[in-house]
């Protein structure tokens, strides 16, 4: 049973209390029957469904165009802790769509958000290319006018979660008012616009649905565009910084299943006249893995009760929840799997495949060393 007394530190209301209890009860009875790990396509648009009945993804999806970030962040740890994808399919609508629900202008919110809260219909964020990853300023996919009010755009998207199966993406492109940063703007494209199309699908050592999307002559109205032209910069750091956070979250779920089970192994498995649980070098591990997990959870809901508080942007603070939490949960199941001996390593076992679940998230958003820089770089730019 994780441990759920964070729930009473200071940064909560009742209300996210209730929510964590609600989400629990209904992964705990829903989600294995929704995910098939052989297919992780058809279990994302089963989850996305059902996430959208029940109500949830209207956290991920507001319709009052306000983020509750501890909300965001309980859900997100609350499902990661049951399945990866289960995290997966609902923090994808969340981040799909942010860019909408914080820039866009009320015909282009219209004709995504509704479906999206309800699960009808899925989104993605395209952003990374080939030679544009933590360094967004480098991207090279190009936005031209194609008179009648239309943009062209050409070139290519990579490791892009929900590709091949979202309904629509979000895509920055190079749009040229000024040089870096200052000359990107954001688009909506619906998934079914000619020229798009799906280059390659990607498998990864936790699968979920991946893909690099090509470019091709894409014609979209000018009035696809999310925020002013040049501000895609602006766009996609202002999206970032709700949802870096959420990913310390996800990272949190998958720590504390890693905790219980390794509590589990410790007082089950029999060793030198005992259990495991009586070796002071085991006690010294799990005392480690506990620290380590409220250590992360203190800067996870930090920085989302700072952003719920009114915070216009909480750059340093969520880059300091996800490199935290995801360092130190790679570091918890990494023991645990140590615990678990043999059983650690096999194909399946809970403490392997959260093994592999772990691993993207010290990468994906921002790679714990860019977390590091940003850090730096806003200290740096503090008045001495």
């Amino acid at each position: 049973m994780a441990d759920t007394t964070f729930l009473d530190w200071p940064f909560f209301e009742p209300r996210h209390k209730a929510l964590a209890a609600e989400a629990d009860a209904w992964a705990a009875g829903n989600v294995p029957a929704l995910v098939d790990h052989h297919d992780a396509d058809a279990s994302c648009r089963r989850l996305v469904a059902a996430l959208g009945a029940a109500g949830f993804l209207a956290y991920a999806v507001p319709e009052s165009g306000v983020f509750d970030v501890r909300a965001l962040s309980i859900l997100r740890e609350t499902f990661a802790r049951h399945d990866a994808l289960a995290d997966f399919a609902f923090a994808m609508q969340g981040l799909g769509t942010g860019s909408v629900t914080l820039f866009a202008d009320e015909a282009v919110k219209a004709a995504i958000l509704p479906r999206a809260r309800a699960g009808t219909a899925i989104t993605a964020f395209a952003l990374t290319e080939p030679d544009a990853g933590s360094d967004v300023a480098a991207l090279a996919l190009s936005a031209t006018p194609a008179g009648n009010d239309a943009v062209r755009l050409d070139g290519e998207k990579i490791w892009i979660s929900n590709g091949g199966i979202a309904d629509s993406y979000v895509v920055f492109a190079r749009s040229g008012e000024a040089p870096g940063a200052r000359g990107l703007s954001a688009y909506w494209v619906p998934a079914d616009t000619p020229g798009l199309t799906v280059a390659e699908r990607l498998d990864t050592i936790s699968p979920h649905p991946l893909a690099r999307l090509a470019f091709e002559g894409v014609t979209i109205p000018a009035a696809h565009r999310i925020g002013a032209p040049g501000a895609g910069f602006k766009v996609a750091m202002a999206t970032l910084d709700v949802f870096r956070t959420t990913v310390g979250a996800a990272a949190l779920g998958f720590a504390r299943r890693a905790l219980d089970a390794a509590l589990d192994r410790a007082r089950s498995r029999a060793m030198f006249g005992g259990t495991l649980s009586d070796l002071p070098l085991a006690q010294a591990a799990l005392a480690e893995m506990a620290t380590e997990i409220d250590e992360a959870a203190l800067l996870v809901y930090r920085a989302a009760w700072t952003r719920d508080a009114g915070a216009p942007r909480i750059t340093r603070e969520a880059a300091m929840a996800k490199m935290v939490a995801t360092e130190n949960a790679q570091k918890v199941i990494d023991r645990a799997v140590q615990l678990h001996g043999g059983e650690g390593v096999r194909s399946g076992s809970i403490p392997e495949t959260l093994y592999r679940d772990i691993r993207a998230l010290r990468i994906y958003e921002g790679a714990t060393e860019v977390q590091k820089l940003i850090i730096a770089r806003q200290l740096l730019s503090q008045p001495t």
